[in-house]
């Protein structure tokens, strides 16, 4: 059966249906639970139906992806980034019919569906370098005839909970490392973007297919919370990998402590950007509206504090509202739109509250807040007034609406930006050289992400993601991350006679 929309036929390039079936269980696609129905966010009309898994199907899952280890560890880990290296191109062909998906589905501006795809491809390319650099190292030992190494083993599997605002980017930074060290992957998509999950997860599949390596190697599963708890109790999967809420990801916390395993969390951010009084405004005010504005202030690293120094605070402010009244919302597919839709309904009323409540704590609305009546999901963007100690600055609104308050000094402006309990993402617009290495040094920014002269979001594949505090303290994508999905070894060798002991230990 074909699509209704002629808009949505593009899908079937990617190997999308009216009908699709939403898991790939050793090397089959294969559903038994519920039918759901995914919606375009831009006017909550149908797109497609998808068959979730069942808990049934998660087990076999899991019993394939046990036994598919026998296969993949014997392949040596720069073969193995070839085959990245293959999926990667393999996402290159389809970047555009991707990057659409990804705008359809979740409802983010065309240019940035695109990117998060391109973000895939750049872990790949990173990936596929890194898998010839999974270097130990010798340490010097106090004892003679004794050699003393460092090395790096893979855990095994590896599950992934995603979440809907990245449904792309997030399966990228975990499995292009995961799959080239060794890891066996068992992905959840989040429910609200499967039709995103199973593109991506066809294309990976026929290069395994075509490589002939065993389909369970990567497994993908769409389904709801069952599934999510799960991952989090299976004494299978010594690495759960959750992003998503400061609330939800402390419950998969707890879960996966409760018998031993590790977890990996990329959670919520509160993230500020402080404008010096020696700042370029006029790139500091660009910055805040891709910062505030860009996917609907739906990213983790979205800026929702703007800090301004009093001496600047009326001229930046003022040509920030200019410039938020000029922002042009709609249809995300669309050229020249900034703003579409939040993801579901239910954002939309998560919104209509939040105004309400920084209007009952004294919050003075600006520009926007309110809902624009469609049959979509659209918000005004908002600019809100209000005092950096006001209960409702503290906690995440998805959506796009930033806090702007005064400071004095740069002492206080650090101490308003460390004053949340989430700590992702910062950054300060100064062109001091005291100020910069103050901001990132010890008494400077709390956050994971410490920026300068840019914006908190748009973060480069080449450094380690992730934050601090309530944001789960997790790291992925680039520098040493890779780490985390391995275990440590350290090995001491006698290759001598004698058996001398450490510490100079006498013992008979």
């Amino acid at each position: 059966m074909g699509f209704e929309k002629k808009e949505y036929e593009f899908l079937e390039e990617i190997g999308l249906s009216s009908k699709n079936v939403g898991c790939y269980v050793n090397g089959k696609w294969k559903a038994n639970g519920p039918v759901i129905t995914t919606t375009n966010p831009a006017n909550n009309q149908p797109i497609a139906e998808v068959v979730e898994a069942s808990l049934q199907d998660y087990e076999e899952a899991l019993r394939a992806c046990s036994e598919a280890t026998k296969t993949w560890m014997q392949v040596p880990a720069p073969k193995r980034g070839e085959i990245v290296r293959q999926i990667g191109d393999a996402l290159r062909a389809k970047l555009q019919q991707l990057g659409r998906l990804v705008s359809l589905e979740m409802g983010k501006i065309l240019p940035e569906g695109i990117g998060e795809v391109q973000e895939i491809v750049d872990m790949c390319d990173f990936a596929v370098g890194l898998s010839r650099q999974l270097n130990g190292s010798v340490i010097p030992s106090e004892r003679e005839s004794y050699h003393l190494v460092q090395m790096w083993n893979p855990l095994g599997i590896v599950g992934v909970i995603t979440a809907f605002n990245f449904p792309s980017a997030v399966l990228g930074k975990h499995c292009a490392i995961k799959l080239f060290c060794l890891y066996f992957l068992d992905r959840k998509g989040a429910p609200t973007t499967p039709l995103v999950t199973i593109a991506l997860t066809k294309l990976i599949a026929e290069v395994l297919e075509k490589n002939e390596l065993p389909g369970a190697i990567f497994t993908s599963l769409c389904g709801g919370a069952e599934i999510g708890q799960a991952i989090a109790k299976d004494t299978r999967i010594p690495l759960v990998s959750f992003t998503g809420s400061s609330k939800v990801g402390q419950i998969v916390q707890q879960t996966v402590s409760q018998r031993f395993g590790k977890c990996l969390l990329e959670l919520s951010g509160n993230n500020a950007i402080i404008i010096m009084d020696d700042a370029d405004i006029q790139l500091a005010v660009r910055s805040v509206l891709f910062a505030a504005v860009g996917t609907a202030g739906q990213r983790c690293t979205t800026c929702r504090r703007l800090l301004l120094h009093e001496s600047i605070y009326k001229k930046v402010l003022d040509q920030l509202v200019e410039s938020y009244k000029q922002v042009k919302i709609g249809d995300p597919l669309q050229k020249g739109i900034l703003l579409g839709p939040l993801h579901t309904p239910e954002s939309q009323k998560n919104f209509e509250r939040g105004m309400e409540l920084i209007k009952s704590q004294g919050g003075n609305i600006l520009t926007g807040g309110s809902i624009i009546k469609s049959d979509g999901n659209f918000v005004q963007p908002t600019i809100v007034e209000v005092a950096p100690t006001v209960l409702a600055v503290k906690e995440e609104l998805f959506a796009p609406v930033l806090y702007v308050m005064k400071f004095k000094t740069l002492e206080e402006a650090i101490e308003i930006n460390n004053s949340v309990s989430q700590g992702l993402s910062s950054s300060i617009f100064t062109q001091k050289p005291q100020t910069i290495f103050k901001w990132l040094g010890p008494l400077g920014s709390d956050c994971g992400i410490v920026n300068v002269n840019i914006p908190t979001n748009g973060a480069e594949i080449g450094g380690a993601f992730g934050g601090e505090k309530a944001t789960g303290g997790g790291r992925e994508a680039g520098s040493d991350s890779w780490k985390q999905y391995m275990r440590r070894s350290t090995c001491t060798i006698n290759y001598g006679s004698e058996l001398p002991l450490a510490q100079g230990i006498n013992f008979g």
